[in-house]
């Protein structure tokens, strides 16, 4: 039994924390709440069988957790009772829940919050990654993570920041923040933090959900452009590791095992979201993604469009990042020299040094170039840099390719 709790506690515990922060108002509460519902479901469970309902079984277990953990706490703090009698009156339904975990990230994402606190809290309360996980996609510290969750929910609750999605007339101005935090969430499961696979499709899954729910509610171009830009990564995702898990590069990837209705489904999106001539970031990404999913094989990429397609990204976001990313780009249509060139420029004005992404790219050409000893050199620093253990593998591979000993 305890296994099927485990299932259920992965793919619904989300869910069921969304809906007791909605129902219990406070975080502390509903994640003590969650924990005592799934305790609890390990005691009865294999007793009583599993739920035709898990989810309500596990909100209303741990609803009347709370309430009852709130009347033992009134003995020392007389106000708690009357917490505890108005949320033992409050009356919900199942059917209401759908859309909790929408109405959380627009409080997680609230503008009264500091965007690495909204973001840092939405990937722990949205989708349960640890500070660890967090503080490797932030490149910090868990210690930093940490604090800056708790001043988040310490903020939410002495504002007494409203659990709910905002009025239409509020949505364009909070929706910035929301669809940073979705595209975070989908990074973190295409590209694992860290972990033995290099990819986690319970959290592309979530993100790509979450994208379309925000479509429903706010049909804008860069919303158009956030779900097609996850669809078309995501469509790629079957193969970009090979059958044994090791990490294959996208030129070097069977196309045949692309998601066609992915594909098609992304790429008219990006065309919906670019003839509204009010086009950001999200759908230029989108547009590179699809010149790239369109492309029949790597050799007819149409490489002059994706470089120009990143110096207009680029006017629009400088970041370092983006740099590096139109550094590949250019190298694949100037050679490798040209990228080489680009890449060490980013490093020397000293930034991307701590970016392992940084040091393979530059890795990567120096091989090319037959600059044996500086690949080593930066492959060796990517190694020291990546906890993905697929990423390790490749550059591992890379340095025994160049029959020198990894350290």
């Amino acid at each position: 039994m305890r296994p099927a709790v485990e299932v259920i506690y992965r793919s619904e515990s989300r869910r069921v924390l969304a809906t007791l922060i909605r129902l219990l108002g406070d975080f502390e509460l509903a994640e003590e709440a969650l924990h005592d519902a799934f305790f609890v479901a390990l005691e009865r469970w294999p007793q009583d069988g599993v739920p035709n309902n898990p989810r309500a079984w596990l909100v209303s277990t741990g609803r009347f957790k709370a309430i009852d953990r709130l009347r033992r706490q009134a003995r020392f703090t007389p106000l708690l009772q009357a917490q505890a009698d108005a949320l033992e009156a409050v009356e919900w339904s199942d059917e209401d829940v759908e859309d909790d975990r929408l109405r959380l990230i627009f409080t997680c994402c609230h503008p009264a919050l500091a965007p690495d606190a909204q973001a840092a809290l939405t990937l722990r309360e949205i989708c349960d990654l640890t500070t660890e996980e967090i503080a490797r996609a932030f490149l910090t510290t868990p210690t930093t993570i940490a604090q800056r969750i708790v001043r988040a929910k310490g903020k939410i609750r002495e504002a007494k920041i409203p659990y709910q999605v905002p009025s239409l007339a509020e949505l364009p101005e909070r929706l910035d923040s929301v669809l940073r935090v979705v595209y975070l969430v989908f990074n973190e499961g295409y590209s694992a933090s860290t972990g033995a696979d290099l990819t986690r499709d319970d959290l592309t899954r979530e993100a790509i959900r979450l994208g379309r729910l925000l479509l429903e509610l706010l049909p804008e171009p860069e919303v158009l452009g956030l779900l097609a830009l996850m669809l078309l990564h995501e469509a790629r995702r079957a193969a970009r590791t090979s059958a044994g898990g090791e990490l294959v590069l996208l030129d070097e990837q069977d196309r045949s095992l692309w998601d066609a209705s992915l594909i098609v489904e992304g790429c008219a999106l990006v065309e919906r979201a670019l003839t509204t001539g009010r086009f950001g970031a999200y759908c230029l990404q989108a547009a590179i993604a699809a010149v790239h999913a369109e492309a029949p094989n790597a050799g007819e990429t149409d490489w002059p469009q994706i470089v120009g397609l990143y110096d207009v990204l680029l006017r629009h976001v400088p970041s370092p990042v983006i740099e590096l990313n139109r550094a590949v780009a250019v190298a694949m249509r100037d050679g490798p020299l040209a990228g080489l060139q680009q890449v060490e420029g980013i490093l020397a004005r000293g930034e991307l040094l701590d970016y392992h992404l940084a040091h393979s790219a530059r890795g990567e050409f120096c091989r090319q170039l037959g600059r044996v000893a500086e690949a080593c050199e930066a492959y060796e620093k990517a190694l020291s840099l990546t906890q993905q253990t697929p990423e390790k593998r490749f550059l591992e591979n890379r340095l025994a390719q160049l029959n020198l000993p990894t350290f």
